[in-house]
């Protein structure tokens, strides 16, 4: 049976998207030939121009598919969390850490600014301070947040986190400048807990 036309628009959106992906992980935005990661699709130039107007749009399309994946990693790992803090704690400190995944890395926290601008201008950045909101408002219902504007909470962790985050993915040493992050970052949210 033949293809209907928005199957076959689909399959080369989602080729080029996987061929892109592949090749900015690999070898970074600047590096990536758009010759060699539309060859490597079995497409065209013209097909990449035509579903994403070259390459800054197949790598900001590859940066919101990736984010779409934390953004489910991080849903996935709150709802097993033991109470709504535990999901607020583990969920900032899973962001953080994915910095140290060679293609989040690379794509979301060092190419993504320099080729993106700033994170928080980004089409995705409200749907995170939607999700960090829900989460601290979450915690002030269970009582265990001091009297915060969920919103400004969920603003201030957003910018701390992603800010870690940058921080690691461009470190000399990932894993040590991880690990003070992830410290200091538990140490923060601790002093929003309400006094017992």
């Amino acid at each position: 049976m033949s293809k209907t036309r928005k199957e076959m628009i689909a399959e080369t959106r989602a080729k080029l998207l996987a061929a892109g992906r592949h090749a900015f992980a690999e070898q970074g935005y600047a590096e990536a030939s758009m010759d060699d990661f539309t060859a490597s699709a079995g497409l065209t130039r013209g097909a990449l121009y035509h579903h994403f107007g070259g390459k800054t749009g197949l790598f900001e399309a590859v940066a919101m598919q990736i984010d779409d994946e934390i953004t489910e990693r991080l849903d996935a790992l709150a709802s097993r969390a033991a109470s709504p803090w535990e999901a607020l704690v583990e969920s900032c400190v899973a962001y953080v850490q994915m910095a140290l995944e060679p293609e989040v890395q690379r794509i979301m926290f060092r190419d993504g600014p320099a080729v993106l601008g700033d994170p928080s201008s980004w089409p995705n950045a409200s749907a995170c301070i939607a999700f960090v909101t829900g989460q601290v408002e979450a915690c002030r219902a269970a009582g265990v947040l001091s009297d915060v504007d969920p919103e400004a909470a969920a603003r201030l962790l957003n910018g701390a986190t992603s800010d870690a985050a940058q921080w690691i993915a461009n470190a000399k040493n990932p894993e040590g400048v991880s690990a003070k992050a992830v410290a200091a970052l538990r140490a923060m949210l601790d002093g929003l807990r309400r006094a017992d």
